[in-house]
Formats: structure tokens, sequence, C-alpha cells
């Protein structure tokens, strides 16, 4: 009995050794890998689809609609403001997406950000991964400004499943279409600011192609229906000349004119495309004997709403005090222009409308085109709605991330304009303040004034309203930014509050595209085999010298301000820390010391056994 009890103690001491965790100093952090986010997804999806009937309806076509920057709070100042435009108070005015049966929440964090940065929030936005900060296209393996991390780190985007799927796709943006949020649709770079190879290091131009490169020549860029917003500049060499800005040049370093090498390419493959640069051409635009469609509208982003039709000042270094006019077709003038040739495929297409330059504006305090930018980006949701069946077409509204903007007043009477100074003064300085208010940007001034002393609409349109800390362009706002949904699944998929990364998984589903093809196949049959796109060799980069003060230049200083977009390069990142990885080599050697008690006590049983 005792030779029992003995063996009994020794097995008990050794499964608790082995059990027991290895001790550890620091914690172990998550691996966020593709796979990560591809689960997380995956879990949330099967959390709202316990709610769901049987009858899983299936969205031929997808639209979704960014608003950059567009935070909770710009959408309800816009709105009251669309109410006051046509008279009203405004408060109980309701937006196209206030009616949406569907409202969910979504977190803007980045993989190493508090507060999100436009190309890594695209990134989860439309690839279905966190991504790290200023990086476009990649998981978490990609590092900023590092060629070689995009080797093993580059993820499909929604316009990948899309056309795996026999679908159209689609990009209209009010700006540059290399820009941030478009651009991760189809680029895939350590860089958002790679956006021509004038800003790619030297050491790595043959290995990591610039943004509006993989536009041209690089899936999915390159099978992409329609492009149509800003960003000539990017796709044009230092020898030639705008054709609407003839004392400005492309940036390209490389002699290459995109534009013309993207038409040329759709003619070698017999595809009817055309290249337009202007708001005429877009008018004598015949969807019938167009497929593929490239509009560069503008030099760099598009003008404002505010600007479009009116006079603009002289061009830089022409001498003279003439001016010229800025006519840039409108967002909904570029959305319907596109579903009139995506609506051609019976398989159904994917849509991006990009409202780009709400967050130019409120990078400069700038609410009065901030909120312009809204109303604008409703205008082209309503074009798009007078095309569309939502009973076959999902349709999600929703923002990249938010901004310090914040709305609020002491007893403001209702129908007081949203733009304006509250009723009262500050009851600690006497002094009076607008409603519209920013935590951060250049509106900082001791003592504090109000941005204009009258109510015309040219001052308004001009206001830079007060911010708390003084600051050349204002910050991105850290909270969660709305989600509105219509169409097949929008309100099972869409509630809650969810990660930002889980929207396209969700759209994916509704779509039965790529991973979630199979829900639909005894109803639809079209997928084809993903294609994995070649991986150029990469070599490391040298650290490059770009700063972002290139990419907020004012390209016309011509003396009158204007909104210019901002998004400041962080700092050189410190590197993750080797703990993770001693923790884990500890544990494995834990576990084999663990194991090797195990097999000596056991000879040592067998022996008592023996006797």
């Amino acid at each position: 009995m005792s030779t029992w009890c003995c063996i009994a103690i020794m097995m008990s001491t050794i499964s608790t050794g082995v059990l027991s965790p290895a001790p550890q100093k620091t914690e172990v952090h998550e691996a966020y890998d593709r796979q990560y986010w591809y689960t997380q997804a995956q879990e949330t999806l099967q959390k709202r689809l316990q709610y769901s009937t049987d009858k899983k309806p299936v969205a031929k076509n997808v639209i979704l609609v960014v608003g950059d920057g567009m935070s909770l709070t710009t959408a309800t100042a816009a709105r009251i403001l669309r109410g006051q435009r046509r008279g009203q108070s405004g408060e109980d005015t309701d937006l196209v997406w206030d009616t949406f049966p569907s409202v969910a929440l979504a977190k803007t964090y980045n993989i190493d950000a508090q507060t999100g940065e436009s190309s890594a929030c695209a990134t989860a936005l439309l690839c279905g991964v966190k991504a790290r900060y200023e990086t476009l296209g990649l998981d978490a393996g990609g590092r900023f400004n590092n060629c070689a991390s995009t080797i093993h780190s580059k993820v499909p985007s929604l316009v990948d499943w899309a056309h795996e799927a026999g679908k159209s796709s689609g990009i209209v943006t009010t700006a540059r279409v290399t820009h941030a949020t478009p651009a991760a649709l189809y680029a895939h770079a350590p860089s958002r600011y790679w956006e021509d190879d004038s800003r790619v290091p030297p050491t790595v131009r043959k290995d990591c192609k610039d943004i509006a490169l993989q536009l041209v020549e690089n899936e999915p860029g390159r099978n992409i229906n329609v492009i149509m917003g800003g960003g000539r500049r990017h796709f044009l060499p230092t020898i030639t000349t705008d054709p609407e800005h003839p004392n400005r040049e492309g940036r390209r370093l490389d002699g290459r004119n995109l534009a013309e090498d993207w038409a040329r390419e759709k003619k070698r493959r017999r595809l009817r495309a055309q290249y337009i640069h202007s708001k005429e051409q877009l008018a004598k635009l015949d969807p019938r004997t167009v497929d593929y469609l490239l509009g560069l509208f503008e030099y760099s982003h598009m003008e404002f709403n505010a600007e479009r039709g009116a006079l603009v000042d002289a061009e830089e270094g022409s001498g003279t005090s003439t001016t010229v006019k800025a006519d840039d077709p409108s967002l909904a003038d570029m959305t319907r222009a596109a579903l009139s040739i995506l609506l051609k495929n019976d398989k159904g297409f994917f849509l991006l409308i990009e409202g780009g330059r709400i967050d130019h504006a409120h990078h400069y305090n700038n609410p009065y085109r901030a909120l312009d930018e809204t109303l604008e980006l409703e205008t082209a949701l309503l074009a798009a709605l007078e095309r569309v069946n939502p009973a076959e077409t999902l349709i999600v509204v929703t923002a990249d991330h938010g901004h310090v903007m914040t709305f609020g007043g002491q007893a403001t009477p209702r129908g007081h304009p949203v733009l304006g100074a509250d009723t009262v003064v500050s009851d600690i300085d006497g002094l009076r303040y607008t409603t519209l208010l920013y935590g951060t940007g250049p509106g900082h001034s001791e003592p504090r004034a109000l941005p204009f002393n009258s109510s015309s609409s040219t001052n308004q349109a001009d206001a830079v309203h007060a911010a708390a800390v003084p600051r050349q362009w204002a910050t991105h706002g850290g909270e969660d930014v709305p989600i509105y949904a219509l169409g097949p699944m929008a309100t099972i998929l869409f509630a809650g509050v969810v990660e930002q990364s889980y929207i396209p998984h969700a759209i994916a589903y509704a779509a039965c595209l790529a991973h979630h093809a199979k829900r639909c196949q005894e109803i639809i049959n079209f997928t084809q085999p993903l294609i994995k796109e070649k991986v150029a060799k990469c070599v490391p980069p040298e650290v490059s010298s770009v700063s972002a003060a290139e990419d907020v230049r004012i390209d016309n200083p011509s003396g009158r301000r204007i909104v210019v977009a901002s998004s400041v390069m962080s700092d050189e990142r410190v590197p993750r820390s080797a703990a993770p990885l001693i923790a884990t080599l500890l544990t494995e050697r834990y576990l084999i010391l663990s194991i090797l008690k195990l097999v000596g006590f056991l000879r040592i049983a067998r022996f008592i056994l023996g006797l």
C-alpha cells in the first residue's frame, strides 16, 4: 500500500510541474497577423448570424461609401446644416443614411496607434486586417518605409474578392486616386506617401513599385473598371505639363506618362477604354462604348465643393492677375457615370465612393467645408440610390476615422446657426465662442477670437474655428465611427460595436465573396480561382528623408488661404520588445525538463513495482 502511495505522490508532483506555466517576467503579446483578424471577424459574424432567419439574401452589388474623417459629430452638424439651408431649424432633418435600418459603431485604432490614421484605417476597412500606422494594404508584418517587409505581408481587398466573383469594380473619390483610402483597394506599400517614384527611396525603386504604378500594372488595379478622382501629378513625368495647369509639371522621375500607358495597355488587351481629364469629357462619355474609364480631373486633390465653378487665383509663376475657373465634376456626376458602366455587368459590381476632402477641411479647423463636403457625399449617395435596387444592393456608409471637432453650447435655442457663435458668453473669461470647436489645430489664439464677424457665406467658408491646443494641423479623433447599412443582410450583420476590420468580411458574407463564397454556391456559381500576385524580390531600403510636409505643401503660393491635407508622419518606431520570444523559449525549456523528470520517475516506479 505504501508503494502505491509513493507512486501517487510522485505522479501528483510531476503533473503539477508539467501543467504549471513557466514564470514570465513580461506579458506575451498577441500576434496580430491576418489570420487573427480573419478569425476575429468570423467569430463576430457567427454571433450576429444566430439572430438571422433561414432566408439569407445575397447582395449582387455592393456600394461602400466612405466619408474620410466623417465623425459622428460631423454627421450631426451636417444634418443640421442641411435643414438650415432649406430654411428649417435643422435639428429634426434626416440625411439619407439616417433613414437606413441598420446602425453600428466601428473601432478605429491601428495595430500600433491608439488614434487611427487614414491608410491603416483604410486597410482595415477595405482589406479586413488591422495595419500599422501609415502602411497600406499590408498586415502586421509590414513596417513603415521598409520595402522588404512587404514580401509576405500583402493582403487582398474587397476589389480582389469582387474580381474573383466576376464582378465589375469602381472607385470615385474627391481626393487623389493614389491617396490613402482609395489606394488600399489596389496597392501594397510600406508608406502611404509613395504615390509616385519620386517619393520612393532610390535603392528600392526597382523592387517596390510606387502606388500609381501599381494601379496601372498590378492586380487588381489594372482590372478596375472605373477610376475617377484627382492626382494627375503622380501619373505624369516631370517633363510634361499638366493639361489644365500649364505652370505645373508631373512628378514622375521615370519619364513615363502612366495615363497614356494605362490606355495603351487596355488597347493591347482589346478592351474598350477611355482616359479623360475634364468635366466636359465626362459629360460626353457614352457608357455603351466604354467598359474601362480612367478620369483624373485635377493636378492634386479635386477642388472643394465650395470652389467648384468659382474663380480661383492665378497659376503659380504666371506673373499676371488672371484667374482660372475651377470646374471639376461633382462627386455625384462621377457616381452616375461610374454606375452607368458598372451596371452593365450581370454578375454585379463593387463601388467605392469616397468623400475625401471632409478630412482635409477638418485638419485646417474649417467646419464649413467639412460639413459641405459631407452634404456633397450625401448627394452622391442619393444619385446612386436612384440607379440601384436596394433589394439586391448592399449599401454601407462609414468613415475611416473621426476628428477632434466638438459640438455644444449652453441652452442654445433650436434653429440657431450651426456654424455660428453660442448665444451666451463664457462664464470664465466673458468671451464668445462658436458651438463647433476643435481640440487641436491652427485655430488657437490668446485671447480667443470668433472666426468671423458676419454671416456672409464667403466669410463662413474660410472661417477657422477655435482650437484648445495650437498645432499646425488638427489631429484625428480616436472615437468610434458610425456605420449605416441598407440592403441584403444589413440588419443582421451591422449592429453593435465591431472592429473596423470586420466590415469587409461582413460585406463579403452578404455578397458571397472570397472565403464566404461557399454559402451561396447553390444560388450563384461564378467564382474564379484566386490569382496570387507575383511578389518582386525586395531589398532593405535606405532611410527615407521624405517628410509629410511635402504632402501638405501648397502648390499655388498666391497668398490665398486654402485648406490642404495633412497627415504628419510619426517618429521612428520603437522596436518591438524581444521579451515575448524569450518567454516562449523559457516555456519550451521548462516543458522539456518536466518531461525528462517524468521519464525518470516512471523508471523508478517500474523498479518499485518490479519489487
